[in-house]
């Protein structure tokens, strides 16, 4: 991992087509801009894992379902 300091105004490139800028900085929240091509998928890290946790929460209640459908047989 590569670890920056940035102030507000500065950039960081990804390759040739991404930009992060640092719109602005205050207290302990960061404001932070993208521009990428349309083809490029940005999404926040948490609301990936909320999915995930989700996924996993629905699976386990389809399991518990299963199993009392199936022991009240």
């Amino acid at each position: 991992m590569l670890v920056l300091s940035r102030k507000a105004g500065d950039t960081i490139k990804i390759a040739d087509n991404i930009e992060v800028k640092i719109l602005e900085v205050k207290g302990d929240t960061v404001r932070v801009g993208i521009e990428a091509p349309k083809s490029v998928e940005i999404v926040r890290g948490e609301l990936i894992q909320s999915i995930k946790d989700t996924n996993t929460e629905s699976l386990t209640l389809d399991l518990d379902w299963y199993k009392n459908l199936k022991d009240n047989k």
